[in-house]
């Protein structure tokens, strides 16, 4: 019974914060998981989030249809440790984070400013990511790298008829 009522408040508190700072993810998103948004998202259609927390100031664009499993992470605010004081000084430095549609993004897995994942992209659970992916690829590791890509045409074919969840 504590369980459930944990899960009922920690959503409610999401559904507080999204209309709170972006009355935009009540609608067509699903949440499973307990969220933590920076106030500064824009939300494509269909979204599904697992549990996600969001560091930082940095805007973090979700195009249509992303699904991400449990542990997502993205930092999106940096400590300038090029400035004048050791280890480093009190400047912030901002990127933003842009994941394009249909994007899937597997458990535990952290992504830092600057990144754009492209359409169709796939992350392997675990992965770090630091640089772009490109569309359709599907990367892994830390950091992570390019492995493999979907089938162009089976995709595109998907995407013509709309099969989506």
């Amino acid at each position: 019974m504590k369980k459930y009522i944990k899960k009922t408040i920690s959503n409610i508190l999401l559904y507080y914060h999204a209309y709170r700072y972006n009355k935009d993810l009540l609608s067509g998103c699903k949440v499973n998981g307990a969220c933590k948004f920076n106030g500064n998202e824009v939300f494509g259609n269909n979204v599904h989030f697992n549990g996600i927390k969001i560091f930082g100031e940095g805007k973090v664009i979700f195009g249509d249809n992303f699904h991400s499993a449990e542990g997502l992470k993205m930092l999106t605010s940096f400590h300038n440790y090029k400035g004048d004081k050791i280890p480093y000084d009190h400047t912030l430095i901002t990127k933003g984070i842009t994941i394009e549609d249909n994007v899937w993004i597997g458990l535990n897995v952290i992504i830092l400013g600057g990144v754009t994942i492209g359409e169709g992209a796939i992350i392997q659970a675990g992965a770090v990511v630091v640089k772009n992916i490109p569309p359709l690829g599907i990367a892994g590791g830390n950091p992570a790298q390019l492995f493999s890509r979907r089938d162009e045409k089976h995709y595109c074919n998907l995407k013509k008829f709309n099969k989506f969840q």
